[in-house]
């Protein structure tokens, strides 16, 4: 009997060595090394069915905007130019004394027209012009200034009237009617138009850049054959040049 009990006491030992491992180290084999997995994490390792599986949403179609002109642009692209005398018999040279701008030799009483779309800056119904008085605002007589949608300044002088209606603020359309041609301010006498194209720097009262800044012969070359040569790039890179300065 002692012997039986011997032998069942090392029978045990051994299933007991073989189930739960070396007690002095080592690693038992996958195959019988039992995995004890605690209940609330074993909870916590959900199954694919009941673990929400991170998605990405679905990118929404790109919706790419139509191309846009700027304002700019459009500007640009809207405005109309037209020969600023509504004559047939006009002439006109490419220098000026002192300053670039152009005169307009025509009959007195011929149509002075808004070159471009846009609004009027400044009006001189009186002349106030004195022979012999220093050069100054007066020296244009009876004058009409718009600003074109363009952003450029146009300028017509020595007009003998103006049209009722055309006053600062007011609008005007390409070819509209501004005044009549004449000879008044320091004209020397002679039925003729001062044209100037300038930047509208302080929009009113600053003469000199109004009485021109950009020589106009080219452009009024293009406008006679009913081209559409704008000024906009030139008065701008003066305007840059020169800050505004006359």
């Amino acid at each position: 009997m002692p012997i039986l009990r011997t032998l069942s006491g090392l029978v045990i030992a051994a299933a007991c060595l073989a189930g739960c491992g070396s007690v002095t180290g080592g690693s038992a084999s996958p195959a019988t090394t039992p995995q004890f997995v605690d209940p609330a994490t074993r909870s916590a390792e959900a199954s694919p069915a009941t673990v929400p599986t991170p998605t990405t949403a679905a990118p929404s179609p790109s919706v790419k905007p139509t191309p846009s002109r700027s304002q700019d642009e459009s500007k640009t692209e809207s405005v109309r130019y037209v020969f600023p005398v509504d004559a047939s018999n006009v002439d006109w040279h490419n220098t000026h004394s002192k300053y670039p701008g152009t005169d307009l030799f025509v009959d007195c009483g011929s149509r002075f027209v808004a070159t471009t779309s846009g609004k009027v800056l400044e009006v001189s119904l009186r002349d106030r012009y004195v022979k012999g008085n220093p050069d100054g605002p007066f020296n244009g007589g009876l004058s009409v200034a718009i600003l074109g949608d363009d952003g450029v300044r146009y300028y017509g002088s020595h007009l003998s009237k103006v049209q009722s209606g055309i006053e600062p603020g007011a609008r005007v359309k390409a070819g509209q009617l501004l005044g009549l041609t004449g000879r008044t301010g320091n004209a020397s006498n002679v039925c003729h138009v001062h044209y100037g194209i300038s930047p509208p720097c302080a929009e009113t009262g600053d003469w000199k850049v109004r009485r021109g800044v950009v020589w106009p012969y080219s452009y009024l070359a293009s406008w006679r054959k009913d081209g559409q040569k704008s000024p906009v790039a030139a008065v701008t890179a003066w305007e840059r040049k020169n800050n505004c300065k006359a």
